[in-house]
């Protein structure tokens, strides 16, 4: 009975956050950007403290943020395609704002008086300290890549509507194009300002991390296209 009641209201859930017409169509709500903001933010958030840990793995050394910051471009994109350009431009700035108190309340974490029986602040400083940086030089490379990102992708859709009288066949153009373009700001200016003197051969770093966020930049076009396949959307012209 519980099972059965878990799934029900999974399934009800699930319709309130999509319309099940064959294919998966968000409905355009406020409820919707709340939860594709929360995510970006999430994302955002956690891919700071991850940069502190560099990985290594299938002959690529990339910052352990690779596994949650392509996720931020993904919901911009969603984000614009749906409620439009003003809307992913706010949640730029939304999450820009979040950076900054992030990086202000590690600020006073950081000097802080320590209490005389701690013995893991060594650990605290390494780690925290080390993300100070790290988000230091992912507000400067997010204010730089997400904001060609808003850019390219409602150029490159105005255009293509204005063309083509319809959306019909352009999403992967727009969705990839802009995302693609923009990884590369954001990897070079990171990993310039993040690593500079501390991982022995950055370009190799550079060029990896860029591997994996153009991967992930393909991929992320199938969530794109199902979770903006909207029949209305389809007839608009304009973001």
């Amino acid at each position: 009975m519980l099972l059965r009641r878990f799934f029900v209201t999974l399934g009800q859930r699930k319709n309130a956050f999509f319309r099940q017409k064959g294919k998966c169509i968000m409905e355009k709500t406020d409820r919707n950007l709340s939860i594709l903001r929360g995510i970006f933010l999430t994302s955002l958030i956690t891919s700071n403290v991850l940069s502190s840990k560099i990985v290594y793995f299938w002959g690529l050394t990339v910052p352990a943020a690779v596994v949650a910051y392509p996720l931020t471009f993904l919901m911009t994109d969603v984000i614009g395609e749906i409620w439009g350009r003003e809307a992913s431009g706010a949640t730029v700035r939304l999450g820009f704002f979040c950076q900054l108190l992030s990086l202000a309340l590690i600020g006073l974490a950081l000097i802080l008086p320590v209490a005389p029986f701690a013995d893991n602040q060594a650990a605290f400083s390494s780690i925290l300290g080390s993300s100070f940086r790290v988000i230091a030089a992912s507000m400067i490379a997010y204010l730089c890549s997400q904001t060609w990102d808003v850019w390219v992708f409602h150029r490159i859709r105005d255009h293509y509507i204005a063309a083509h009288g319809s959306r019909d066949g352009g999403r992967w153009i727009w969705n990839n194009a802009s995302t693609m373009t923009s990884q590369i700001i954001d990897t070079v200016v990171f990993i310039v300002i993040a690593f500079y003197g501390v991982v022995p051969d950055i370009w190799s770093m550079i060029v990896s991390q860029y591997l994996v966020k153009l991967v992930y930049a393909a991929l992320d076009t199938i969530p794109f296209y199902l979770l903006t396949n909207s029949r209305a959307q389809r007839k608009e012209v304009t973001a």
